[in-house]
């Protein structure tokens, strides 16, 4: 028997096991992924929505692993998906091929350090928290308090230290109080090492033969340090994130805060922080009156200066505070480790901001999350590019496995394979076991004037009270930012008796929640609602998305990569724009089609789908839904949908 044939054997009896049989597409997939593991090639992999592509990678990997005594990574976009894949998929594949193929490799679970309790924290090994990070507030009576208290109280009682498992769970700030980062453990000089709930992971993940691990993890591995340590094959799940993920742990910044948190750092270690204090003075004078903008020409005589002060002083600090923890009274301490992890941390920003000119985007920044905000407090350096850093550091000299609902943008893979970094990998469209022009209607609202600048048009929202009313609710309504969503909100609670939940309303599981409990309701939001919602049945019978979701014209990163693609006699705009918004529009697309039985209607509000060139395009990396840019017809349906929905009592 060949290994394709075992490895589709061993495929059908994990299938099996769950009392189906294998899909064409799950075969098609076990089938390339068994080669690519076998021959230590690259393959991408596009397996929609009902494909059950997490067992069609994972009995090959497995299968692989314990013929070969290879070690295989498995990355997920999120620790949900990480947790699912670990606790409910990969089980089932190991239980079923162990006596098929008499050994079963280790398996493990790896996540960052900061998703455990840190005993020695706990224990006050890291002294009180900065004054700046509890509020006056955060007493033993406060919400905070509360918190922190139950954190003490459950910190008795797990087994295991991880976050995933305190239901329900507290906020970040909280968190952050019985937590470390990575450059903030003490690893080997830690008192409580045989103690550490972390240690214990990366133990067993060290000597597991299959770990389990999310894209932010190979986003350190990528732009950082090895943490997982040799493997000879990488499987990324989701692979459609991984661009963004890098990006985002490869993406760095400084603020006068910052330096300052680090010097007081520097204090508590019993150090002299003077050089470093007055260089804080000297960066919030270059800062000055700067509004956000894209710093095309380095960072300028001013600001330069100032970072070369920052850099110079924080280096000096660091040595000092280094020689503490080598020979010191202190040596080992949790102080002087935190002191070390901030100055490291300013240290290594400021020769990024000072590195080669056009290896990273720098830009002036807001302070976080006020966009309209016209004063710049924040200094920000990405990496132009993280293809380079995906080859050379994840997967170059192994086998890696890419795979998604989507990847073969208008019609096939060669963008994404540009932005991962993979020259001429195998491909495969597995395709999907929904029939989607049957199943649903994709209705452009062709007639609609072109979307303005960040809001939502009149026009718009009268073509979304008349589907909603149609739908009678049922609406999951995406769109391109907060501001169009909230405004849109807002309209139609005002224009219909009909619960219209918005994403910032509550946290995003209740609203999901809800929105499956109440037939009526709908569900509106911007970002996270875009992908990983998963409401099968008539509560998402609508699913509108409000414009085509290009990057902001302003946003730094996009804007340079657009400009050194068009430099290289590319077309900029398709190669970072257009593939944005497509990875987005089949993502959102595929929120409506999640099981045989579902029916209806993906509503885009923005004419452009349908007139503009690249609308093609666009529309090739949706799923094959049944188009057209009647109302009258698309209204039709969805009354219908709606009245079956109310006759079956849903």
């Amino acid at each position: 028997m060949s290994d394709r044939d075992e490895a589709v054997r061993l495929l059908e009896v994990a299938v099996g096991a769950l009392g189906g049989s294998p899909r064409e597409g799950q075969t098609q997939m076990t089938e390339v992924v068994d080669e690519a593991l076998q021959s230590q090639q690259h393959v991408l992999v596009q397996a929609g929505t009902g494909t059950g592509k997490s067992l069609g990678y994972l009995v090959p990997a497995v299968a692989h692993a314990a013929r070969e005594g290879s070690r295989v990574v498995v990355s997920t976009a999120t620790l949900a998906l990480q947790r699912q894949v670990f606790t409910k998929d990969l089980p089932l594949v190991l239980d079923a091929l162990e006596p098929e193929l008499g050994t079963r490799p280790a398996a493990a679970l790896f996540k960052g350090r900061a998703n455990y309790l840190c005993v020695h924290k706990l224990a006050g090994g890291y002294g009180e928290p900065d004054d700046d990070m509890l509020p006056i507030s955060a007493g033993p009576t406060s919400a905070l308090g509360e918190e922190v208290a139950r954190l003490h109280q459950w910190a008795d009682e797990t087994d295991t230290g991880d976050r995933d498992d305190l239901i329900p769970g507290v906020s970040h700030r909280a968190w952050a109080q019985v937590s470390v980062s990575g450059r903030e453990c003490l690893e080997s000089k830690c008192p409580m090492i045989k103690e550490c709930f972390s240690q214990k992971v990366r133990d067993e993940a060290a000597q597991a033969k299959i770990v389990v691990t999310n894209h932010a993890v190979l986003g350190v591995q990528a732009a950082s340090h090895d943490l997982l340590g040799d493997h000879d094959a990488l499987v990324v799940d989701e692979a459609h994130e991984l661009v963004s993920r890098i990006t985002s742990a490869a993406t760095h910044e400084i603020t006068v805060l910052r330096v300052d948190r680090a010097a007081r750092a520097a204090r508590r270690a019993g150090h002299t922080t003077d050089d470093l204090d007055r260089a804080a003075r000297r960066l919030d004078a270059a800062l000055g009156e700067h509004e956000p903008t894209r710093l095309r020409s380095g960072l300028g005589e001013e600001l330069a200066e100032a970072i070369e002060a920052v850099r110079g002083a924080a280096r000096a600090l660091l040595s000092a505070v280094q020689k503490t923890q080598q020979s010191g009274p202190d040596a080992g301490s949790a102080t002087a480790k935190m002191a070390s992890a901030a100055l490291q941390e300013i240290h290594d920003v400021c020769e990024e901001l000072q590195g080669e000119h056009g290896r990273y985007v720098i830009w002036l920044a807001p302070p976080d999350g006020e966009y309209d905000s016209r004063q710049a407090v924040r200094i920000v350096a990405a990496p132009l590019d993280v293809a380079g850093l995906i080859r050379t550091r994840l997967i170059e000299e192994k086998s890696a496995v890419f795979t998604s609902a989507t990847l073969a943008l208008g019609g096939d893979f060669r963008a994404i394979s540009a932005h991962l970094g993979v020259s001429e990998p195998m491909t495969l469209d597995a395709g999907s076991p929904f029939d989607y022009d049957k199943q649903g209607i994709l209705y452009v609202a062709a007639h609609l004037p072109k979307p303005g600048a960040g809001g939502i048009t009149d026009e718009a929202l009268d073509e979304m009270e008349t589907l909603i009313r149609a739908a009678g609710g049922r609406t999951l309504g995406l769109f391109s930012s907060h501001r169009a969503g909230q405004a849109a909100a807002e309209a139609m609670r005002e224009r219909l008796d009909l619960p219209v939940l918005y994403q910032l309303d509550d946290q995003l599981p209740t609203l999901v929640e809800q929105f499956k409990a109440d037939p009526r309701a709908c569900l509106f939001g911007s970002t996270s609602l875009w992908q990983g919602i998963d409401v099968p049945g008539p509560s998402a019978t609508l699913v509108i998305i409000d414009r085509i979701p290009f990057p902001r014209p302003d946003e730094p990163i996009a804007q340079a990569r657009t400009e050194a693609v068009a430099q290289r006699g590319g077309n900029g705009f398709m190669a970072v724009s257009a593939t944005h918004a497509a990875l987005l529009m089949a993502q959102g697309a595929g929120r409506l089609i999640r099981t045989h039985a579902d029916r209806g209607v993906v509503a885009v509000l923005d004419s452009r789908l349908k007139h503009a060139r690249y609308g093609g395009f666009l529309a090739r990396s949706m799923p094959a839904l049944w188009g057209t840019t009647d109302r009258a017809v698309v209204v039709g349906a969805l009354e219908r949908l709606d009245e079956a929905a109310r006759a079956a009592g849903q």
